[in-house]
């Protein structure tokens, strides 16, 4: 067996394996008090002696012996480089107490989803309407400038300007209130209807086209 090992035979490895992975494994889970180390050391130890298949002469009459002599070198060096990460680590600066951003981070939500509620509701405006209050409001143009860049009265400008704030302003909470209902869980059964089916179905018939 152990010829055949050294010779690169998967086969008479595999039979060790099969023979000795218990005895590995338990050795380490008395060792390291931890059974996901001891199934990584159990890997590691199988590949360390398949790498040192050459040194399995003859002469070596316990093959057991010999895997835990190599289990017992890759717990050791092991434990090794966890203290030396236990030591940098220690010798780092204490990290900074984190303040609680919990708080923020939904205010950015709430305010990406009016952005985007806006985003929508101007699209919803008249063209006119549109080009007019992306330029007073979104540029800071003033009323001349914007009259100016759209070749059209100031008093237009006006009138149009006024008209898109008075519409933005419904057609925001529209969108606002539509994607809320959007997220909230629906009660039933959450199966599609028939109505629904088809619906979908024809979405993604003209999708596909």
């Amino acid at each position: 067996m152990n010829e055949r090992v050294r010779s690169g035979d998967r086969a008479a490895f595999a039979e060790i394996f099969d023979e000795h992975a218990r005895v590995v494994y338990a050795h380490a889970v008395r060792t390291t008090g931890d059974w996901a180390a001891a199934e990584d050391v159990m890997s590691l130890t199988f590949l360390e002696a398949w790498r040192l298949r050459d040194k399995l002469r003859e002469e070596v009459r316990s093959v057991r012996a010999w895997l835990l002599g190599i289990a017992t070198n890759v717990m050791r060096n092991t434990a090794r480089a966890a203290r030396r990460h236990r030591e940098a680590m220690s010798r780092l600066p204490p990290p900074e107490v984190l303040a609680d951003f919990s708080d923020d981070v939904v205010g950015h939500m709430a305010d990406a989803q009016r952005l985007a509620a806006a985003a929508r509701a101007l699209q919803r405006l008249k063209r006119t309407e549109r080009e007019v209050f992306a330029l007073v409001v979104w540029s800071d143009l003033g009323y001349a400038a914007a009259a100016e860049a759209l070749g059209i009265p100031v008093g237009t400008v006006r009138s149009r300007l006024s008209r898109a704030r008075e519409k933005l302003r419904r057609l925001v909470e529209e969108e606002v209130t539509a994607g809320e209902q959007a997220v909230e869980p629906r009660s039933g059964t959450g199966h599609l209807s028939n109505s629904g089916v088809a619906a979908a179905r024809a979405s993604h018939g003209r999708g596909t086209r």
